[in-house]
């Protein structure tokens, strides 16, 4: 993400991401369906339960139509099966901070 001339931030788990100070600041989201302890689709429901809105686009390598619609139903913006395009994820990205942008966010 930095060669394009994005910041990023990675952690280790979910429950990091969530207890992070710099949660408020994170335009954007990219994480794994299948982790550990929590899914992706999962955060993004907490995420929303707590009244974060933060556009999420979600990636794995175990697609299936039902992770998918869960995911879009839930709000989620892109469901990206690997291997995809790397421009693919810099499309979603790119809508990903201007839906940002528009709900007035300032990350």
């Amino acid at each position: 993400m930095r060669s394009v001339g994005f910041s990023a931030e990675v952690f280790s788990s979910a429950n990091e991401f969530l207890q992070s100070a710099d949660l408020g600041r994170a335009a954007c989201l990219v994480a794994d369906v299948h982790m550990p302890n929590m899914s992706g689709i999962d955060l993004h429901q907490n995420l929303l339960v707590q009244g974060n809105t933060i556009p999420t686009i979600l990636i794995t390598a175990y697609p299936s139509d039902n992770d998918r619609a869960r995911a879009l139903q839930a709000g989620v913006l892109c469901y990206l099966a690997k291997p995809f395009e790397e421009q693919d994820l810099l499309n979603c990205i790119h809508d990903a901070l201007q839906i940002g942008k528009a709900h007035g966010s300032t990350s």
